[in-house]
């Protein structure tokens, strides 16, 4: 299961941004996951929570909250964009096009933090 690399390097990444002491405070990590990225959000979850639970404590009163993005597309043919349904790389317009402009990602979209 690679979402648990990916957690990890979540908490890297956190560990570069925020010192030490700052980490406890975290509330929530905010996550946006393109379709086309490969993770499947409950997997990611799960995994978040095991590393929580056996590697990084320090995170044990944080969430992950992950926002799943749809796969959108770009069509030369109209200039419209269009979200891509069932994997079929097709804008409104009937003509097909490959030009995808979301449903890449997976990014930490922000971090809230205990007042």
């Amino acid at each position: 299961m690679h979402e648990i690399s990916l957690v990890k390097n979540i908490f890297g990444s956190l560990d570069t941004v925020y010192p030490e002491k700052y980490r406890e405070k975290i509330k929530k990590i905010y996550m946006k996951v393109g379709l086309l990225s490969n993770v499947e959000p409950i997997l990611m979850q799960n995994a978040f929570e095991a590393v929580v639970a056996t590697e990084r404590k320090e995170y044990q009163n944080c969430e992950l909250e992950i926002e799943v993005l749809p796969i959108l597309v770009h069509c030369d043919e109209c200039n419209k964009e269009s979200e891509v349904v069932n994997y079929k790389f097709v804008c409104s317009c009937n003509k097909p096009t490959n030009k995808v402009i979301q449903g890449n990602e997976l990014l930490i979209s922000g971090v809230e933090f205990f007042e």
